[in-house]
């Protein structure tokens, strides 16, 4: 059936599962809050009898951090199940920032075009604004465009998209069906016990009441901030906790297109005093959500937001007494700032925001979490392929969870600097020098000092004061343009399915030579590209870029690059011996 319905919104950040409430045409019957794209599932002909299955790898969860999980697995080919209690995908607008990184991996994954086709209502939408109200012309922006001067070109094949959840998810639904994900919406997990050996879960389909014992190898948590599976786990977490409350309120408004005007802007920050709140297009015409604030600790109940109260509300923050306001749905989400103390507990997993929860300014919370899953999904197929050791996967942790400490933190210094509503921290949880620092760091810079990498360095910090892609072990490989087989790519197209090793064509210093031998001989999916202009070349630089210096080496040297596009492992020039050396970079690297 087809997923898809109208278009929606939320804001540039991810609230959060628990804001998977709102009013729609369908809703789950089991929870009636919650509006879902509903998914279907066959009947069995013996509802009372209870099956048995056995997979690789469970999935739990089916919002954009596990669909993300089944994309990424599916691709390498793993095979997995996926359960979600709720009866389909999310149609209430949220979550609809994708920073540069998470489009290069959907690009690697092939989704990238469909993604921005159903984004292209707000395909010219910029911006930022921060204004006392939408009259006249008051106001600030903290930055007009995104990518102002198309900079962001020499850094990346990809840039930002802004794509609701209830539009991203359905495509990510539709692919990761078609690869062969097992997608069990409406279906619940009611127990699981994990030992050395694997993970024996018990799952309920919501609609018939069925009982399925899932057997799996390894279990990946994609539960929500209130993560059951963590919970049980007792996996502790870190961090000042609950920072402020919102309700998100829906509405249809002929006249507020003519206040706007030609103001293309992702969010309007409406700062009066007595009427602070957010503001969303949803279509730049008539659909728009609208974020106010919510203070539980002070008593306030969310049945004191009445349609009166949200209509008058929007009325007093955009500045016009009779504009027209039809309320079409309301719901509360909190933000938080937390991170789990652990994101791995034997064979079990945590990812998304069971593992971490952050500010919503700047749509770090998703895309953070989908780059957990693009991490985590080589690191699952390498060991379930038997060519990596089980060491392995506690790199998971050693990686991401720094980089998630980090980015919670930036976060919540960016709400500061925007002006949130409801969110008033002490100064000293503010800081972070100006409304646009730093954001590409965090988003395309971040690093592994510590985890599956071979030279980096372990006091290099995880967010850099300077973005630098250079090819350093730890960060994200540079992006170069290049032809192969004729057809123009980025060199970070090359990296999703296996390790992959790039020298140069024009230097006999026996890397490709090494790698060809070592992918056979250790059984190790291990891609050798040549690059320069020479007849042996696999890739040819576009321009006159010299590959090597930017990768930070001669071009004698060679860079190993990670399935997810991390460095592993550089040699800055030609060595004695270059089989061996590659050999036992591999079985460092590997062994776990």
């Amino acid at each position: 059936m087809n997923h898809r319905s109208h278009r929606a919104d939320h804001t540039d950040g991810n609230p959060g599962n628990r804001g998977r409430t709102g009013n729609a045409s369908h809703t789950d019957p089991n929870n009636p809050t919650h509006p879902t794209h509903p998914i279907h599932p066959t009947a069995p002909t013996d509802p009372t009898a209870q099956r048995r299955h056995h997979v690789p790898v469970l999935i739990v969860g089916g919002s954009l951090v596990g669909l993300s999980t089944s994309l990424f697995l599916g691709r390498l080919g793993v095979r997995h199940t996926l359960v979600e209690r709720h009866s389909g995908t999310s149609i209430h607008p949220r979550g609809r920032g994708n920073n540069v990184r998470t489009m290069e991996l959907f690009r690697a994954a092939g989704v990238e075009p469909m993604i921005r086709q159903a984004a292209a209502t707000l395909a010219d939408n910029h911006g930022i604004l921060q204004t006392p109200t939408l009259v006249g012309d008051a106001g600030e922006w903290l930055f007009k465009e995104i990518d102002a001067g198309g900079g962001l070109a020499r850094f990346s094949p990809s840039s930002w998209c802004l794509c609701s959840q209830n539009d991203l998810e359905p495509v990510l639904y539709e692919h990761a069906e078609r690869l062969g994900g097992d997608l069990r919406y409406g279906t619940e997990l009611m127990s699981f016990d994990s030992d050395s050996s694997g993970v024996t879960a018990v799952v309920k389909s919501r609609e018939t009441g069925e009982h399925t014992t899932i057997g799996a190898d390894y279990l990946v948590a994609a539960d929500g901030p209130r993560s059951p599976v963590r919970e049980q786990l007792g996996i502790g977490q870190s961090g000042p906790g609950d920072l402020f409350h919102n309700v998100s309120v829906t509405f249809r408004s002929r006249g507020l297109a003519e206040v706007v005007g030609d103001r293309r802007f992702i969010v309007c920050y409406l700062t009066s005093p007595d009427a602070d709140g957010a503001l969303l297009p949803v279509d730049n015409r008539e659909n728009w959500v609208f974020h106010a604030p919510w203070h539980p600790e002070h008593g306030e109940t969310l049945e004191e937001f009445t349609d009166e109260r949200c209509a008058e509300h929007i009325r007093r923050a955009v500045g016009v007494a009779d504009l027209d306001v039809q309320i079409t749905g309301r719901a509360p989400w909190h933000a938080a700032q937390r991170v789990a103390r652990s994101y791995r507990s034997g064979r079990v997993f945590l990812a998304g925001d069971s593992a971490h929860e952050m500010s919503p300014t700047g749509a770090f919370g998703s895309n953070t979490g989908i780059q957990d899953a693009h991490n985590l999904a080589w690191k699952l197929a390498a060991v379930l392929g038997g060519w990596a050791g089980e060491g392995l996967l506690d790199t998971y942790d050693a990686e991401r969870r720094p980089v998630a400490e980090a980015t919670s933190a930036r976060a919540a210094a960016r709400s500061v600097e925007h002006s949130h509503p409801g969110f008033a921290p002490p100064p000293v949880a503010g800081g972070g020098g100006g409304p646009q620092r730093g954001i590409l760091n965090v988003a395309l810079g971040y690093r592994y000092p510590q985890g599956a990498v071979i030279g980096a360095d372990p006091a290099t910090p995880v967010v850099p004061e300077r973005l630098d892609l250079s090819g350093e072990p730890g960060s994200r490989a540079p992006h170069v343009a290049v032809r192969h087989r004729g057809e123009p790519i980025s060199t970070l197209d090359l990296y999703e399915r296996s390790l992959v090793l790039l020298s140069d064509a024009a230097e006999p210093s026996g890397w490709h030579e090494a790698a060809l031998r070592l992918a056979e001989a250790m059984a190790v999916p291990l891609a050798s590209y040549r690059v320069g202009t020479g007849p042996g070349a696999e890739l040819m630089p576009e321009g006159d870029v010299d590959w090597a210096a930017a990768h930070g080496m001669t071009r004698g040297g060679a860079v190993l690059v990670r399935p997810d596009g991390f460095v592993a492992w550089r040699s800055s020039g030609a060595v004695p011996d270059a089989e061996s050396a590659l050999r036992q970079v591999l079985i460092t690297l590997l062994a776990g």
